[in-house]
């Protein structure tokens, strides 16, 4: 009976799923690729589709490596705003300030220009393990990203952390928890619940800031359509198929975190 019940109510969901303005929607994306494929040049992608696969792999683990570490950050970011004593506070307070306050290009190129061209005159430093990664544009890249997106999620942090009702961490208490346990069992997973849906839009924004490493020489998929810009003088072909690219992984992200958000058996107080 369920069975049946099942398999009738699919195409019900097909044509609730169906409505008007998604049959526009279809539509319009359909004589958009039809057009595309017809009428436009892609003669060029075998000559490059090696380069692009490397640029959308720097693109890919620099969003997820990124996010994962500036995440890391943002949790004592926001922990120590909320709870943290003055003297871990305000540092963190002013850390969220200027990274938000300034634009990540400027972030990434005081990293770069700046802290990379010091690492030279230090003896210590050439001489040692670190120098030829050192050398390279990806560690500053790398950096730069982490740290924006820990500057705007600390602050996201901040306020989950503040929207959990303090009676469920002293009832924690008052049943015996240690503080870092009520802190791994209650607070933290309801703050990251109540986070999750801002962390989607800012993991998406992080996606369209990797871009920015193409002013410091790193490939990525970006950097991969402009060069076939420069080389080829096709200009509208490499911007679509980039475009794309950059809708795909976002639906990704977007289907991920809604998945994430469903499987989460927590409940807010």
């Amino acid at each position: 009976m369920s069975e049946f019940t099942l398999h009738a109510t699919r195409p019900q969901r097909l044509l609730g799923w169906l409505q008007p303005h998604r049959i526009v929607l279809i539509a319009i994306a359909a004589a958009i690729v039809v057009y595309a494929s017809v009428t436009m040049r892609w003669d060029w992608i075998p000559a490059y589709a090696s380069l692009a696969v490397q640029g959308l792999w720097r693109t890919i683990w620099l969003l997820v490596l990124s996010c994962f570490f500036g995440f890391m950050l943002a949790v004592p970011l926001g922990l120590a705003q909320v709870t943290g004593p003055l003297w871990l506070s305000i540092p963190a307070k002013a850390f969220c300030t200027i990274i938000r306050g300034t634009p990540l290009l400027l972030q990434l190129w005081l990293l770069y220009f700046g802290l990379g061209a010091l690492f030279p005159q230090f003896p210590w430093i050439r001489d040692s393990f670190l120098w030829p990664y050192l050398r390279q544009a990806w560690p500053y890249g790398l950096l730069a990203l982490t740290l924006s997106y820990a500057g705007y999620e600390g602050e996201v942090m901040r306020g989950a952390f503040a929207g959990v009702q303090r009676g469920q961490l002293e009832a924690a208490r008052a049943f015996g928890m240690s503080r870092w346990t009520a802190f791994r069992r209650i607070w933290l997973p309801q703050a990251t619940y109540r986070a999750l849906p801002t962390l989607a839009g800012e993991t998406v924004l992080q996606l369209k800031a990797t871009p920015l490493v193409a002013t410091i020489t790193m490939i990525d998929i970006f950097g991969v359509a402009s060069r076939v810009r420069q080389e080829t003088y096709i200009i509208y072909e490499p911007l679509l198929l980039l475009a794309l690219v950059y809708m795909t992984i976002t639906f990704i992200i977007v289907f991920l975190f809604r998945k994430l958000e469903a499987r989460i058996p927590v409940r807010l107080g």
